[in-house]
């Protein structure tokens, strides 16, 4: 089964991509680092009180225009797709899922080490296909992760089931990488199962003050992450905006996206930041998904894109 390009798959349907409108393209809801059931010391997590949260959250996007939130959790990190549909209908806005798993020093490993390649490709396009369990809430994307500088044999086996089932289904890929590093490695295995590289976000490119490495992967096709505004802690936002408009004045502000890889809900403690989600702002206070729109889009305007740009980025790139 190929997906029409022209629709998108969303946890409470299909819709045109024409009406994506801005789009947050890396974003979390509920995150919950495998083994969180098992910290008792940890806040106690109350679905009532997570779901209250994310509506007020995704109302708050809804009032600064936008109208997709991709929130691409792997399977093995508190994924709840019926926790993001009941959000979706509440709330008014469309939510993105994925399918796939995290990059091995932070996953839950020990399945799919074990599995064959071919019944992990199976699982995924399954999950874009038929939906995830009985839910019948299907995956829009592909989620890929590798470790800091080095991919392992287990993350160069769920990429390749990552970019085997997208090449099945036509959905695209949104990936992570640790330390900003690995983004070629990633376009190398994606291109080398048939999928075009600009099917492909490489997340979190923005974890390092390196215009060459950008521009790098936009000349590869792909897509360039600068996905994690408000993490002041790994690079000012500043230097974020500096090479996005780099980027965008060499040419290429059609590969560029923007997120916050920001988290509305945390199951257990977010180690290793903090032992509460309130810990966790305290520290990045500009940590939220609606920076980009209230703090950031200005900077980049007083940096010389246009309003054409700035909606080539949120909603044109996105679809």
């Amino acid at each position: 089964m190929t997906t029409d390009v022209r629709d998108v798959q969303t946890v409470t349907g299909r819709v045109a991509a024409a009406d994506l409108g801005r789009t947050l393209i890396h974003e979390h809801v509920l995150i919950g680092f495998p083994g969180w059931q098992l910290d008792a010391l940890a806040p106690r997590y109350v679905r009532a009180e997570a779901m209250a949260r994310a509506i007020d959250q995704m109302q708050e996007l809804r009032g600064l225009g936008v109208g997709t939130f991709v929130d691409p959790c792997p399977m093995d990190l508190g994924r709840d797709v019926e926790f993001l549909a009941e959000l979706s209908e509440r709330s008014g806005l469309r939510i993105v899922c994925t399918t796939g798993a995290y990059f091995e020093a932070e996953g839950n490993t020990y399945t799919f080490r074990h599995m064959p390649l071919e019944e992990i490709t199976a699982i995924y396009i399954k999950e874009i296909t038929e939906g995830v369990g009985d839910t019948g809430i299907r995956a829009g994307a592909v989620k890929i992760a590798t470790g800091a500088h080095h991919v392992s044999d287990y993350e160069r086996k769920l990429v390749t089931a990552g970019a085997r089932a997208a090449r099945e289904t036509g959905v695209p890929l949104i990936s992570h990488t640790q330390d900003a590093s690995c983004g070629h490695e990633q376009i190398d295995l994606v291109t080398g199962e048939g999928v075009s590289a600009d099917r492909l976000v490489v997340g979190h490119s923005d974890g390092i003050d390196d215009h060459e490495y950008h521009r790098s992967l936009a000349e590869r096709g792909a897509f360039v992450g600068f996905d994690r505004f408000g993490i002041s802690l790994i690079v000012p936002d500043e230097v974020r905006v500096k090479n996005v408009l780099l980027l965008a004045k060499s040419g290429h502000v059609r590969h560029i996206l923007l997120s916050h890889d920001s988290i509305s809900c945390w199951q257990g403690r977010p180690l290793p930041f903090a032992n509460s989600h309130e810990e966790v702002l305290a520290m990045l206070p500009d940590w939220r998904p609606t920076s980009i729109l209230t703090k950031i889009v200005p900077q980049l305007r007083a940096g010389g894109l246009t309003d054409e740009d700035i909606a080539t980025i949120l909603v044109d790139n996105p679809r």
